[in-house]
């Protein structure tokens, strides 16, 4: 057999150069479409005082009804302790009824409380540390988020989808998980960052109250990684029952459940209000490990 050289195998090395370049950008092109896209990196945007609360009321509280409420983590608000009714933790209770009994494996944080603090120090620099992480997580900061609409489907509806890593946005401004379970997609990667902005309102659940929805993690994606920025309320399965994932801070205020419901709501994240109070209705709060 002859050996290919000079001209000829000049040409057939720049005809493999040319394939593997053009299957190289055809793959990244596919990934930059399903919004393989990761904010800042590979780093999660980092939580600080704020980290260990898997409820946080802002300046107006937080209230628990039903007896089935748990959250494993801490909870806190700048208020005065009275602004907190349901909860109790190893040290004080905080404003409870029969049936209205919430238990905090870590610590009520106030304006007030714990006894023995230095007054407000702790809740104070938890409600500094959401409000920088919210404006982290903002359009502003984070340029570039994908307009789910491009993907195919209703704009703002992400149920009944499976999203890659990425930052996405909302067009009309609200994000809804109504139409089936939000399937998130970490493709092996455990640091992978999922970001979802939003002007205004986030809701889970239905449509109307009775369907309960979901927020699915396979492959590796983590609810520490997940971080749902909300520009006013959100409404997490009003219906009761479902589990949601990730970090959700919300500029006015959040819902879990409606007074009533007896199935468990589950938030495997946190939810951090700035503004406004948060209530949760026979709801368990998983904080993630760091």
């Amino acid at each position: 057999m002859k050996s290919i050289t000079g001209k000829k195998a000049c040409l057939m090395s720049a005809v493999i150069i040319g394939v593997l370049a053009g299957s190289l950008s055809a793959y990244a092109g596919e990934g930059k479409h399903k919004g393989d896209s990761k904010p800042g990196g590979s780093q999660a945007v980092a939580l600080g005082a704020a980290a260990s609360f898997g409820v946080f009321g802002g300046g107006a509280g937080m209230t628990n009804q039903g007896i089935y409420t748990a959250v494993k983590g801490d909870i806190g608000t700048t208020a005065a302790s009275t602004l907190v009714t349901g909860f109790h933790d190893a040290k004080a209770i905080f404003t409870e009824t029969t049936l209205n009994k919430g238990k905090v494996t870590g610590k009520v944080n106030t304006a007030t409380a714990p006894l023995g603090s230095v007054p407000n120090v702790i809740a104070s620099a938890a409600a500094l540390d959401a409000q920088s992480a919210f404006d982290k997580l903002s359009p502003a900061a984070l340029r570039g988020g994908i307009d789910v609409s491009t993907l195919g489907g209703g704009a703002g509806e992400l149920g009944n989808r499976t999203l890659a890593p990425g930052v996405y946005q909302s067009a009309p401004g609200s994000f809804a998980i109504q139409s089936g379970d939000l399937v998130l997609d970490g493709r092996g990667d455990q640091n992978a960052i999922f970001v979802f902005q939003m002007a205004s309102t986030l809701t889970v659940g239905g449509p109307g109250a009775a369907f309960p929805q979901s927020v699915i993690l396979v492959n590796g994606a983590q609810a520490k990684n997940v971080f749902w920025q909300v520009g006013s309320f959100a409404t997490i399965n009003a219906a009761g029952g479902g589990t949601m994932a990730g970090t959700i801070i919300a500029a006015s205020g959040a819902a879990f459940s409606t007074a009533g419901n007896t199935e468990i709501a589950t938030l495997n994240g946190r939810v951090l209000s700035l503004h406004a109070s948060v209530t949760l209705v026979n709801t368990v709060v998983n904080v993630p490990a760091p």
